[in-house]
């Protein structure tokens, strides 16, 4: 190789490593710099909620389980943290911006007016279940069959509400909601939200709840997803 082919090569060999580390860089990012966490969008945010809200309702399933078969199985403290998480999370702030922020501009929109008003109304109902649970799940309460089964009529008629309301929530209404409202309107209201769910929660905010529900799950032996997994057919 002569020395001006030996010079072509290096200069070639020095494009494609630069071309390479252009490459390796995302778009908008610099050496050195982390890039900024991504917004979570409003719908998407108020789904992962409902994960909290599905996974709580898992808890009251497996603690109706123990009061049918044995209800000293049933620890008092583990059923009344999760209702505590209802109260705080799922009710005074997740439905409270669903109420503040969603139900108005779609009674505004004039669009899915009807699903809002029975949304809302059970939005009231399951305030009253969680007070009736919350005051029965007490050491004394589980002692007695009569408050135990009041305790257990509660649990029931708050799961058989909130299965098809948040899985209609999903389906329609949060789906519909960005349609109803500007882009810019949508990502600030996202911001909103993250706002007030760290204003509430600290900064641990969703991350810190989805702990403490994980926590009541250990404790009643069915946090392990492998334990859901059918056995094989034999």
């Amino acid at each position: 190789m002569n020395e001006r082919e030996s010079l072509d090569r290096r200069r070639l060999l020095r494009r494609i490593g630069f071309a390479g580390a252009a490459l390796a860089l995302p778009s908008s990012a610099k050496p050195g710099r982390e890039e900024p966490e991504e917004e979570v969008a409003p719908a998407e945010d108020l789904m992962r909620e409902h994960g909290v809200l599905n996974r709580v309702l898992l808890i009251y399933e497996e603690c109706l389980r123990r009061l049918r078969e044995k209800p000293s199985d049933v620890p008092p403290r583990s059923f009344a943290a999760a209702a505590r998480i209802i109260r705080t999370f799922i009710e005074d702030y997740h439905e409270r911006l669903e109420e503040d922020h969603l139900f108005p501009r779609f009674e505004k929109a004039r669009r899915q007016v009807d699903l809002v008003r029975t949304l809302r109304e059970q939005h009231r109902a399951g305030r009253v279940l969680t007070d009736g649970m919350l005051h029965l799940a007490t050491e004394t309460g589980f002692r007695s069959p009569a408050d135990r089964e009041r305790l257990r009529e509660g649990v029931v008629r708050f799961i058989r509400m909130y299965r098809p309301h948040e899985a209609r929530e999903d389906t329609v209404l949060f789906p519909a909601f960005r349609g109803i409202v500007s882009k810019h309107e949508y990502a600030s209201l996202g911001e909103d939200f993250e706002k007030k769910e760290h204003e509430l929660f600290g900064k641990e905010g969703f991350e810190g709840i989805v702990a403490k529900v994980a926590a009541i799950e250990k404790e009643l032996g069915i946090y392990d997803l492998v334990k859901f997994t059918p056995s094989s057919a034999s």
